[in-house]
């Protein structure tokens, strides 16, 4: 059936659908082989599974919302049919202010709103020992923004890989390859919808 379904896209001559990963080192793939970041093994997932999908790694180490709103821009060039938005990790780990996190993505998600690109937000969890206020502030952050501007949000990314021991770096914090894919299998539901709004997109447009 994968077969087939791959064999039908190259035969009605349709590119295969861009997705951009826009993200921090969540995404970028820190510490690990680039085959082995979160794009290159969702996009093997998905080609297994009869999609014909780039999925581009547009994560950046280190990376703050306020960084990548100054470098969405460049990012959306060439256009990409959908974006998996994944920000906010470093903002917390560095206590910065939550207002400036909703800014900083309620600017990205309007730039994609308007563009018509359909996006994924992709949500995080401040750290526990930030205290109840900052936590609460957070977290909020996310299922505000998903309401605010109407697109689906999958909660917590890094979730499945925090989810049993073994499957992070010894940092704790970055996933290893199997935390990575336990990481795809978790978002995977979410991004074939994605998929679904990007190629009605593609049709519209």
């Amino acid at each position: 059936m994968a077969a087939a379904v791959t064999f039908s896209a190259s035969a009605w001559g349709q590119a295969p659908l861009a997705v951009l990963a826009f993200g921090d080192s969540l995404t970028a793939g820190y510490g690990l082989p680039q085959d082995q970041a979160f794009p290159q093994v969702l996009e093997r997932r998905l080609a297994d599974m009869g999609w014909s999908v780039q999925v581009r790694n547009g994560g950046v180490s280190g990376d703050t919302s306020a960084g990548g709103r100054a470098r969405l821009d460049w990012m959306l060039e060439p256009t990409p049919d959908a974006v998996i938005l994944e920000l906010g990790a470093n903002d917390a780990l560095r206590g910065l202010p939550p207002e400036q996190l909703r800014e900083n993505l309620g600017a990205i998600l309007k730039t994609l709103k308007d563009r018509r690109i359909p996006v994924l937000l992709a949500g995080m969890m401040a750290p526990r020992n930030l205290g109840p206020d900052y936590v609460k502030s957070f977290d909020q952050v996310y299922p505000a923004l998903s309401r605010e501007f109407d697109v689906p949000l999958y909660p917590f990314f890094i979730g499945p890989a925090l989810s049993r021991p073994g499957l992070t770096q010894a940092d704790g914090l970055h996933p290893n390859p199997e935390g990575v894919r336990m990481v795809v299998e978790g978002i995977l539901p979410d991004v074939l919808k994605l998929l679904d709004r990007a190629k009605a997109s593609r049709v519209a447009r």
